[in-house]
């Protein structure tokens, strides 16, 4: 069976809510962040080493990173539900959602979230550029919700599964405070039953732990 490495408060909710939407069974062993680093625990770094989660186990094998895993779990174990097949029109959006997520937009978040662990240690200049990428990001995911439910104009898949976390992590930065699309597009993400079943065995998540740390963050 697969076995979840989930490590809670973290991008690892997203492969519970993916296998909750399909159905698939798991295994779940959760490994809590350490309370006052944020970071994993040394439980991870034995599963990989890395030591990241989320990190899947799977025929003897273990998977760390979400893109990957969401694109493993959709092509082998669900018969490529929830991802689009390569004749499809969209595959090129799916693709470019999907990888997005962990790309060009979690970046500037990141970086802001850095920013302000470390009282403002990024800099003027480095502060100036990732917020305005941030900008521009935002901007862009707004302009295409406006027209539409999802990230693919045919419905919910996986990359609305991957592009969820990044506004949920940047939300307690504000960055979703006057962007009405982005917050009512995470709050019906939320609102899904399987996101819902992810949450009661994941545990809830507190995002906002990051904005209040201090200690160096995110694995």
């Amino acid at each position: 069976m697969l076995k979840v490495h989930h490590l809670t408060h973290s991008r690892s909710q997203r492969i519970l809510w993916l296998l909750e939407e399909l159905g698939l069974p798991y295994e779940l062993v959760i490994h809590p962040r350490d309370p006052v680093t944020v970071r994993s625990p040394q439980s991870l770094f034995r599963i990989h080493p890395l030591g990241k989660g989320p990190t899947i186990e799977h025929d003897g094998g273990a998977l760390t990173e979400s893109g990957a895993i969401i694109d493993f779990v959709t092509r082998r174990l669900a018969a490529g539900r929830l991802s689009v097949p390569e004749t499809s029109p969209e595959f090129a959006d799916y693709c470019f959602w999907l990888h997005y997520a962990e790309g060009s937009a979690m970046g500037p978040v990141v970086f802001d979230l850095l920013d302000g662990m470390t009282g403002n240690g990024c800099g003027e200049a480095l502060r100036g550029f990732f917020l305005n990428e941030i900008e521009h990001s935002f901007a862009y995911m707004s302009e295409v919700l406006s027209g539409q439910e999802h990230f693919l104009a045919s419905g919910f898949s996986a990359a609305d599964i991957n592009m969820t976390w990044v506004l949920e992590l940047a939300e307690p930065c504000g960055h979703l405070q006057d962007r009405p699309v982005l917050a009512s597009y995470v709050r019906r993400m939320q609102a899904r039953p399987a996101y819902l079943r992810a949450t009661e065995k994941g545990g809830k998540q507190d995002l906002g732990m990051f904005r209040r740390a201090s200690a160096p963050p995110l694995t």
